[in-house]
């Protein structure tokens, strides 16, 4: 392809979502280095900050999801921002005139590969979940190529439009040269001793945050340590709380992990929401992990999401409404059980799938290249 390629990308509201999608405009970027990529998201979402933080231009659409139940009056308005987000979006591909889109997910993905199909422009979905989200499902028979992490997609898809490729991850957790000894001490803690890590997602978990707050007395007499990142939305009134506890230097309390590289290298065992992402990453560097999914996600794709491991041995399940009582106490005996950690990590380990941006990326430019043939 002689021509300068140009690629529009959108989603996001979760990390979950936007870690693919930079994920993928860097391996476009590295095949094609003379690629334009504009990213399209939600104005009031999380990948206006972390999209230009990795290095891309983004443009923020009014776009939101529909409130429960459905025939909602508040509906009224996420329709008409809807129609307004479409409106944007077609003036932003006259202007940017890109070759493909790729949509990952979240509600900017709808209007903006709606909007891009219907001017002829070849376009591509990935979806990271065992079980389709809504706005994927809506744009199935619209775009030319659905990339899928598992098998079994063709209930939600037609499948000749299916690619197996896996979920992207960031890079920057493969290719981390830290030793274990070294990631423990970068968060300040005993190289010597068993180390947790608990995750809720980029935006934080209450039920995963309570799990702990319950049980300090457990923190401090189980001989472990603890990498806990709260969330932004929590880390406040968390903080608050502790300070009616003793010190607990067993314990290192962090809003948000920015090198999740090193995190994941201290951590003997992660307990974590089971996003498809996260459950992609861990797949990858074969971490031994205690899954809680969500309950709060459309048709419970994160409990799905999470069966697919667990059925293999791959993981563990704690249901989010057990996991106040549970959860600690299980994550502690399973820590201090080499052979199972070894089980664990042996079995999840078989399920990554490694170069699934650089696949997903070669689709995109075979699409583009497809453009005006």
């Amino acid at each position: 392809m002689d021509k300068e390629l140009r690629v529009i990308v959108s989603g996001g509201g979760t990390g979950g979502h936007i870690f693919p999608a930079v994920s993928i405009a860097n391996a476009v970027k590295v095949k094609r280095p003379d690629a334009k990529i504009l990213f399209v998201g939600a104005s009031d979402r999380m990948e206006m900050q972390r999209v230009p933080a990795a290095g891309y231009k983004i443009i923020g659409l009014p776009v939101k999801g529909f409130h429960r139940p459905l025939w909602s009056l508040k509906n009224i308005g996420v329709v008409i921002d809807f129609l307004r987000s479409k409106s944007m979006v077609r003036k932003t591909i006259r202007d940017f005139r890109p070759d493909v889109a790729v949509g990952v997910g979240g509600y900017a993905s709808g209007a903006t590969l709606d909007a891009a199909s219907s001017m002829g422009i070849p376009c591509l979905i990935q979806e990271q979940n065992s079980y389709a989200g809504v706005t994927n499902k809506h744009l199935a028979h619209k775009v030319d190529r659905i990339c899928v992490a598992y098998d079994g997609m063709e209930r939600f898809f037609p499948a000749d439009k299916i690619i197996k490729t896996g979920n992207p991850v960031r890079q920057s957790l493969l290719e981390t040269k830290q030793t274990r000894e070294e990631a423990v001490r970068q968060f300040g803690l005993d190289p010597t001793k068993k180390t947790i890590l608990i995750v809720g997602g980029s935006l934080g978990a209450r039920t995963v945050n309570e799990s702990v707050m319950q049980h300090l007395d457990l923190v401090e007499e189980s001989g472990v340590q603890f990498i806990w990142q709260t969330g932004k939305y929590y880390n406040a009134s968390i903080n608050e709380r502790l300070k009616a506890h003793k010190p607990l230097p067993m314990l290192k309390v962090m809003d948000f992990i920015s090198d999740m590289g090193a995190a994941y290298k201290a951590a003997d065992l992660v307990i974590s929401r089971a996003g498809a992402s996260s459950i992609s990453e861990f797949c990858l560097i074969g971490k031994p992990v205690i899954l809680v999914p969500s309950p709060n996600v459309a048709e419970d794709h994160q409990t799905k999401n999470a069966m697919a491991l667990v059925n293999k041995d791959a993981a563990i399940y704690v249901k989010d409404s057990d996991a106040p009582q549970t959860l600690l106490a299980l994550a502690v005996k399973t820590v201090k059980d080499d052979v199972r950690l070894q089980q664990l990590a042996a079995n999840i380990k078989k399920l990554g799938k490694a170069n699934s941006a650089d696949v997903i990326a070669d689709e995109v430019i075979r699409l583009a290249e497809s453009k005006g043939k």
